[in-house]
């Protein structure tokens, strides 16, 4: 979707919504976020105009037809997840796709779901590709007894060789287990096949078992995130860098953790009382103080811990490294330790 300078626009995922201040290069758009004075760089896929929200045509429910139910009629309420799934066997993470029709009565389309059906939380990164090009990509958590919704496939386009990648990794209070991973190539005879009633979603669907365990063997995780950055990613002092520096520098970056974590409890005590906007620009100011520091040091790399949450924070980091000239480069990549929760900055 193309957006112009002053669109009004929402966020997808967190219903934020703010006004497209600048059209960036690398295909993001600028977000000036209503009630603050933050801008951070968006995918225009995370967006939706604003306008559009607003004309939804209402909701018309359906009225009862003479003979066939009458209104005073109860019609049970659906059993919570836990209690309706809670005797059947678990098939582990499973892929649906739930046929939509048009007016004519014939398939035009297909929601995708991802579907987990086990006790345990997962990781996991999602990609789907027709003839070969990214179509739709998440990277996100799919929590246990949950349905994630993916995005949608035109029924044309299973003709176009549509290939499912996805890696999953089990989420424990020990971390996180071994990477799984899983190529599905959709084929139409064998699509049309899998018919069946899918957990969850109550209805028949096209369905395919991605991962059928996630109580793999998990990593080793003996060491917490400071003791693992201390140990493998601390700044090597070389004999001529320590010549060129002044003790007290020399202390300093010896000293140096190349690590932040901006989770507000572990930077005040008193937060309790502060606003969204409050918390976001103090984690702002402790962020911006931490990466002039680590330049002045001349670290080589930092992990910036922001969790997952909402984004918000997230997003704003990347807005003020797109700043910041000594950066090379920054990612927000699932990694080992700290999951999707951190964005590694490279100087």
């Amino acid at each position: 979707m193309l957006f112009s300078v002053g669109t009004k626009v929402r966020f997808l995922h967190s219903k934020d919504e703010g006004v497209v201040t600048a059209l960036l290069d690398n295909g993001m758009v600028n977000v000036l976020l209503d009630d603050t004075d933050f801008e951070i760089p968006v995918f225009p896929d995370d967006l939706i105009r604003k306008e559009e929200v607003l004309n939804k045509p209402p909701v018309v429910k359906a009225k009862f037809l003479p003979g066939k139910t009458s209104a005073k009629e109860k019609v049970p309420e659906r059993p919570p997840v836990e209690s309706q799934y809670a005797i059947l066997k678990s098939f582990g993470i499973q892929l649906a796709f739930d046929p939509i029709q048009g007016t004519d009565g014939y398939t035009k389309k297909y929601r995708i779901f991802l579907i987990n059906d086990t006790s345990y939380d997962a990781l996991f990164t999602f990609e789907l590709y027709l003839d070969g090009q990214l179509d739709i990509r998440h990277n996100s958590i799919l929590s246990h007894t949950s349905i994630f919704e993916i995005g949608e496939l035109l029924f044309d386009h299973l003709n176009d060789a549509p290939l499912v990648e996805m890696d999953c990794w089990r989420i424990t209070t020990q971390g996180t287990g071994s990477k799984m991973h899983k190529s599905l190539r959709i084929k139409p005879k064998v699509f049309f096949k899998k018919v069946k009633t899918a957990p969850f979603l109550n209805k028949r669907v096209h369905l395919f078992i991605l991962f059928e365990k996630l109580n793999d063997s998990l990593e080793p995780k003996e060491e917490d995130l400071k003791s693992y950055t201390q140990k493998n990613i601390r700044p090597r002092l070389s004999d001529a860098d320590l010549e060129d520096r002044m003790p007290h520098e020399v202390a300093e970056l010896a000293e140096f953790i190349p690590e932040i974590d901006l989770h507000i409890e572990q930077l005040v005590d008193d937060y309790h009382k502060m606003s969204n906007a409050e918390i976001l620009r103090l984690q702002l100011e402790y962020f911006d103080d931490y990466i002039q520091r680590a330049i002045r040091l001349g670290v080589e790399r930092v992990f910036i811990i922001h969790g997952i949450g909402k984004g918000r924070l997230r997003d704003a980091i990347s807005g003020r490294l797109l700043q910041v000239p000594e950066v090379n480069t920054f990612r927000n990549e699932f990694h080992p330790r700290y999951g999707y929760g951190a964005t590694e900055v490279i100087f």
